[in-house]
């Protein structure tokens, strides 16, 4: 077998989600090319596999339509320098890991200078903004999917796309074991426990951490005994989280604050309230009971509900065709709301045994070996 050492793969990935997906992405790639220069912009889970990230991945974190703006100057010289540095390089592959609005532009110009782009995962122009396929064709060379319907979409849009599962249905297991995570937090067995997830980004816990512990005050009015987790995805939004609790004077909610572990605490719960996105479908991996709610700036939300094609915005109602869980958006998500919702979840026996079958049938369907597949579609396209 040739050496693997003249490989040259870029990618970036903006925000956790897609350190995560691109970190499974990379760790079946290094399968092929052990010695192959991985670069770009990227997190801890992709560093793992000898990736450099020239970079620090938090300075694309930014959600939302207007929230950009402040940063716009920022973001566009990092795409900037980071596109002439790649266009003087010549590296075999770039691979944009989700953060669409920041990779499809470095993508349509790395491509059109001869560099093949390959976008994991694909936006979702199934959900809103169907308009950018058009985007899409003219910036990759290749999608890589995770849901089995946008293969679909893609084929007939004339985008070469695989299909490769979503990696979280791999590292989420069938049968997650509740006693063992209890166990890890130190919760009692028998515990009544509801984890919190206001969101990772600062922009997201600014807008919902006042409505959703707000709503666990509530809670703690018809049952007493409720444990709160709230797992941070780090010691900056742990700050900026608590800050907000004082400052809303809910500090007297006894709240159980996690450095990470959200895969643990998602596990150990009866119910989650979650923000909108992809921890949404880690709840429903885990086969629990949640509320699904969101809040951004008003500007945003405004434009964005008038753009979107679907009824729903959480990843598991919207893989179910259906509402299987609550969603309250905007100015719906307040704390009582929350409350009523959570209060269902929690003490609806029929509706958690159905959940936990649907959720089930979710996992199966979105259940194939994620790493294997998409470094198998990258090695096509560098012809390796």
């Amino acid at each position: 077998m040739a050496s693997s050492a003249d490989v040259s793969i870029a990618v970036v990935a903006g925000e956790p989600s897609g350190d995560l997906l691109a970190g499974r992405l990379l760790g079946g790639l290094r399968l092929h090319l052990p010695d192959a220069r991985f670069h770009g912009i990227g997190g801890p889970a992709m560093m793992e596999h000898g990736f450099e990230s020239q970079w620090p991945m938090d300075k694309l974190t930014v959600r939302g339509l207007f929230e950009v703006i402040p940063r716009y100057r920022e973001l566009k010289g990092i795409q900037n320098s980071l596109r002439d540095q790649l266009l003087a390089e010549k590296p075999d592959c770039f691979i944009g890991a989700d953060y669409p609005g920041f990779n499809l532009g470095l993508e349509a110009q790395l491509r059109e200078a001869g560099i093949p782009t390959v976008h994991y995962i694909g936006p979702q122009i199934w959900a809103w903004r169907g308009g950018r396929i058009k985007k899409i064709i003219k910036s990759v060379s290749h999608m890589l999917v995770i849901f089995p319907f946008e293969e679909a979409i893609y084929q007939a849009a004339g985008v070469p796309v695989t299909y490769v599962g979503h990696p979280l249905a791999e590292v989420i297991p069938i049968q997650p074991d509740e006693a063992a995570a209890r166990r890890q937090l130190g919760l009692a067995e028998d515990a009544n426990v509801v984890t919190v997830m206001p969101g990772s980004r600062m922009g997201e816990l600014k807008y919902n951490t006042v409505a959703f512990i707000g709503a666990c005050k509530l809670l703690l009015q018809r049952d007493r005994s409720l444990k709160f987790v709230v797992p941070m995805a780090g010691e900056k939004q742990r700050k900026c989280f608590l800050e907000l609790v004082a400052q809303a004077g809910l500090q007297d909610v006894e709240l159980m604050v996690l450095d990470g572990q959200s895969h643990t605490a998602i596990c150990a719960a009866d119910a989650v309230l979650v923000a909108s996105g992809t921890a949404s479908l880690e709840v429903a991996l885990f086969k629990k009971p949640m509320v699904i709610a969101y809040k951004i700036m008003a500007a945003s939300y405004h434009i964005m509900k008038h753009m979107a094609y679907q009824p729903w915005i959480g990843l598991p109602n919207i893989l179910a065709k259906e509402t299987l869980v609550p969603e309250l958006i905007q100015h719906a998500a307040t704390a009582q709301t929350l409350a009523d919702a959570m209060w269902k979840q929690l003490s609806d026996a029929p509706h958690r045994l159905q959940l936990v079958q649907r959720f089930t049938d979710m996992h199966y369907s979105l259940l194939r070996n994620s790493a294997q597949e998409g470094a198998a579609a990258v090695l096509k396209v560098i012809n390796r």
